[in-house]
């Protein structure tokens, strides 16, 4: 099964038609983030829109379609960004790279509940 395969399947999976309330799990936007780890490890290569690690961070918007699943989100890359806290930088500028909002900007001191 392709990645792109991989992020439809994720998205209908987690759509208010098949679910009363759908969380995000840690997990899931690691595995997503997990294809943009040599830029955030390395810092390099850049992110291209329609690279792999922008279709990923494209798939986390659209996971981002509920209040709770925008905070969910923020929680687990503000966790992502304590655990790699060398490269927090890189995880904050990814979807700027890909061109891509995922309803929120992330930042040292964002408060994850005040997503709405």
């Amino acid at each position: 099964m392709s990645y792109v395969e991989i992020c439809i399947l994720l998205i209908v999976l987690v759509s208010p038609k098949w679910q009363v309330k759908a969380e995000i799990d840690c997990p899931t936007v690691t595995q997503l983030l997990s294809t943009c780890s040599a830029f955030i490890t390395f810092g390099t290569p850049d992110p291209l829109p329609g690279s792999p690690c922008c279709d990923a961070m494209v798939g986390l918007s659209h996971l981002g379609d509920s209040t709770e699943n925008r905070q969910s989100i923020c929680k687990c890359i503000m966790g992502l960004i304590d655990t790699y806290d060398p490269n927090s930088t890189a995880i904050a500028t990814l979807p700027g790279y890909c061109g891509v909002s995922l309803g929120f900007i992330v930042e040292p001191n964002i408060d994850c509940s005040m997503i709405s």
